[in-house]
């Protein structure tokens, strides 16, 4: 039976409280927090964190491949999927692939998995969905948005936590949120045409061809996943078509995280999952030009998977204030802050395949001789000095503390001045290494600190992004 064999999600540490959007336009709050992605981070960074998250404990050996689905991809022309697999250390020979340019994309990349294990080209898929998409300043959008990724991974076995009983989809031509190709911002129309006869009328009409090819009503479902660009309309929507808004629909997440884009359905049933048990029948719908709606049931294995991930709940409890709407401006790039001291060397296509296996994968170097770990990856040992006789072990999901450090305050942007210079110590082996530290206070690193590792975008060059690991303190 295909099935979803495990989930994950990840919320940046970020939150910015609505009032000071709205005081700083002078403008109504809605109210709440939204989440907002570090200058470091994006939807490719916030991917490889819910992939990993989706992956904790698991083989990953056994994974047949990677979808990865946003409609803000840093890339327009590469494929975003292959990085992400990298990162989360899956081996090459696995199927990728990019959605993108709705909405749906993350169901529409949950329902190719569905397809690729049914049909036997993949055992498991993972899907992964993230977005980062910017309203225009002092619309509602910008309060409403929020950043954050998903994950699930996908799989054809007799025991999944949660199966996949059934499915209807239906595609509706209409201008009502885009971004052409040059645009930053997210584009709308008038907002009750576009509740009224895209939203509501799609997902009513998805929702209700889905109930009835099932021979069920609204009462045989435990939970309603229904993405929704607000919580009037989720709950409009709900009471439509009979659910029982107090018990039977889904938290929106808005108040405390945002509206996701096309992470947001997925995400939403991540924090659904968490509180699943078996028996339960969960409907999840999302929206973008047209709907795609599921029908889901929840099994005693989905306590297997209970625990073991931090979720939507773990990083809901693990946050930070931003300071400031002008600090969320410049992490976004809309407020160009004063660049920190350059790198003196630029990426290059040829380094960054070369170094792949450490830059990307979190590579060390153990020696065959005499058991020493080295990262990044060494041809000699630098201990016994024995040549080219090592295997490669990922450090990426290792524990670390902090060894020594030092407070750089020439490397950082006027936004975040001081950068922690970390050596670090991995629970394993022993294993020392020089990492930057970010979502930190500076003023609070310690010797001995808890850190974890964290991929991430460390700066621009040569027309391409350069991504590495960094430390954090442990979330």
């Amino acid at each position: 039976m295909a099935g979803i064999i495990s989930y994950g999600a990840y919320i940046p540490l970020w939150r910015l409280s609505r009032d000071a959007i709205a005081e700083a336009w002078g403008s109504a709050s809605t109210r709440g927090e939204r989440s907002v992605a570090n200058n470091d981070e994006d939807t490719i960074t916030m991917a490889s964190e819910a992939a990993i998250d989706c992956l904790a404990g698991l083989k990953r050996e056994r994974v047949d491949g990677l979808y990865f689905a946003s409609t803000t991809s840093p890339y327009k022309e590469k494929e975003c999927s292959t990085l992400v697999a990298m990162a989360a250390d899956l081996r090459p020979e696995i199927i990728t692939a990019d959605f993108g340019n709705s909405l749906r994309a993350a169901t529409a990349a949950f329902r190719a998995a569905l397809d690729a294990v049914v049909s036997g080209s993949a055992s498991q898929v993972l899907v992964t969905a993230s977005d980062c998409r910017i309203g225009y300043p002092r619309s509602n959008y910008e309060q409403t948005f929020g950043d954050a990724a998903a994950a699930l991974l996908i799989s054809n076995t007799a025991r999944p936590a949660v199966m996949v009983e059934g499915s209807h989809s239906l595609s509706n031509e209409l201008y009502d949120v885009w971004r052409l190709d040059k645009d930053i911002y997210v584009q709308s129309w008038e907002e009750r045409f576009i509740i009224e006869h895209g939203y509501t009328e799609n997902m009513e009409r998805a929702i209700s061809g889905l109930l009835r090819k099932k021979a069920l009503s609204v009462q045989d479902i435990t939970k309603a996943v229904l993405y929704a660009p607000t919580s009037r309309a989720q709950q409009g929507l709900a009471r439509r078509l009979g659910f029982d808004v107090k018990t039977q629909l889904q938290d929106l997440l808005i108040s405390n995280v945002g509206i996701t884009g096309c992470a947001h359905a997925l995400l939403m049933l991540v924090a659904a999952l968490e509180e699943a048990k078996a028996g339960d029948k969960i409907l999840v719908a999302s929206y973008g030009s047209g709907c795609d709606a599921f029908l889901l049931s929840v099994t005693k294995e989905v306590e297997k998977v209970k625990g073991n991930r931090r979720g939507v709940k773990g990083y809901l409890n693990s946050k930070r204030p931003l300071s400031s709407y002008a600090r969320y401006l410049s992490y976004r790039g809309l407020l160009e802050p004063q660049p920190g001291e350059p790198f003196r060397l630029f990426p290059a296509a040829t380094t960054s395949w070369r170094e792949r296996n450490w830059a990307i994968r979190m590579h060390g170097s153990k020696c065959k001789n005499c058991g020493t770990v080295t990262f990044p990856i060494e041809r000699v040992c630098y201990n016994c000095r024995s040549k080219d006789n090592f295997e490669e072990v990922r450090l990426s999901d290792r524990k670390a503390r902090v060894f020594t450090f030092t407070l750089d305050n020439l490397a950082g942007r006027s936004d975040d001045p001081t950068i922690p210079q970390v050596g670090v110590e991995f629970d394993y082996q022993n294993t020392r290494t020089y990492l930057p530290m970010t979502d930190c206070d500076p003023g609070e690193v310690k010797v001995n600190m808890p850190v974890e590792m964290t991929f991430r975008k460390l700066y621009e060059g040569a027309g391409m992004y350069n991504y590495f690991w960094k430390c954090r303190p442990i979330r």
